[in-house]
Formats: structure tokens, sequence, C-alpha cells
């Protein structure tokens, strides 16, 4: 079939010094382009068995030591990562017709991590973190429901305790790949690797 994309004006990816920085000024431009969640990402883990796995989580926080979110790790995600600790992360901001690849180690955040950003959660979101047994069969919504119902009389008040299997993760990147659409499917790609703890980069045929 013929190419109909329609030529419109794109920017190269710049070539810069720091990644991160990069990704935290794409990631400040879809804010105010997404119609939500511009946070959201991709998580890629492996089973034991090397069997891919992915599903949408949202990311946290992003700074020079990684990129963090949160979750069960008693979840399907949290046993995949147990087993092995590397990941992809794949953000697509089709309002800006861009994507960004992250790829590299996770690690626990610390304790007092987990527990600000817990603690900064709904109410709801803290109890339903107690109530639900996350990846794991449920036999109706009904009895999630009742769960549910069973912390928020435990705790009544504001203070909900974190799950001990509640926590977070932070991949700490040794590649990240910038991708910007261009005219033509001609689309602009740069990667940055990690080398002797200083960032290179290289250009990518699209």
């Amino acid at each position: 079939m013929p190419d109909t994309h329609t030529p419109r004006a794109g920017q190269p990816v710049p070539i810069v010094s720091d990644p991160i920085q990069l990704f935290q000024d794409w990631m400040a431009e879809a804010a105010e382009s997404e119609p939500n969640d511009p946070n959201a990402m991709a998580l890629a883990t492996t089973t034991p068995d090397g069997r891919p796995s992915v599903r949408m989580v949202l990311l946290k926080s992003v700074d020079a030591s990684g990129f963090v979110f949160y979750t069960n790790w008693q979840s399907r995600k949290g046993g995949e990562l147990a087993a092995n600790p590397h990941v992809s992360l794949l953000f697509h901001w089709k309002s800006l017709r861009r994507q960004v690849r992250v790829e590299g180690p996770v690690s626990p955040v610390s304790e007092a991590e987990a527990d600000a950003y817990f603690g900064s959660r709904a109410r709801i979101s803290r109890l339903g973190a107690i109530a639900s047994d996350q990846s794991r069969p449920l036999p109706s919504r009904a009895d999630l429901e009742r769960r549910l119902a069973e912390a928020d009389a435990r705790y009544p008040g504001d203070t909900v305790p974190r799950p001990v299997h509640w926590s977070g993760y932070r991949v700490r990147p040794d590649a990240l790949e910038f991708w910007q659409d261009m005219p033509f499917r001609l689309h602009d790609r740069r990667v940055y690797t990690q080398h002797d703890g200083a960032w290179q980069s290289e250009a990518l045929y699209p």
C-alpha cells in the first residue's frame, strides 16, 4: 500500500549531554498536550521461562537515579521482576508523535520513599492495596468490595498502613531511545547508552 502519512513539520531529536533532562523536558510537554495520563508507560518483563510480559503502569518520579513506579510485589509483575530484574519501558505520546524507550535493571526503592508515596495516595487507594490480592483469581466483584469494606472498618481514620508487600521499583537506565515522527516515515531516532558512567549517543536509521 502507498504511504499516505501526511507530511508535517518535525524537529530531530536533540543531541544532549543528559538524556534524563531531555526526557523530563519531553514529559513536561506531554503533560501539556496529552488528554490523560502522560506518565503512562508500558512495562515489559519476562516470565521465568523467558516469555515476554507487558502491561501499562504509571511513572511516579524520574531523576538522575532512575524511573520509579509502584506496585504489589506479590503481583505477577513482582514475581517476574524477582526472577529477572531487567525491564524495558515505553512511553508513547500520541499528541506529540513521540516515543521514548528505556532499558535497564530495577531495584527496590527505600522504605522511606515507599512510605511517603503510599501516604500521598487517596485513602480508598490505600485501602485497595490492602484489600486486593493483585493478579490472583477473583471469585466475584462482591468479594473485592467485601474485603475493601473490611479494610475500611479496620482503619477508620486517615492512617492506613502500607502493606509490606506494596512498594516501588527504580529502573536505572543504561539505554534510552528517543523517537520523533517525521514526514514520509523518515522518523528521527537517537539512542543514548551508558559507557563508563557517561552517556554516548548515536542516530539510528528509521
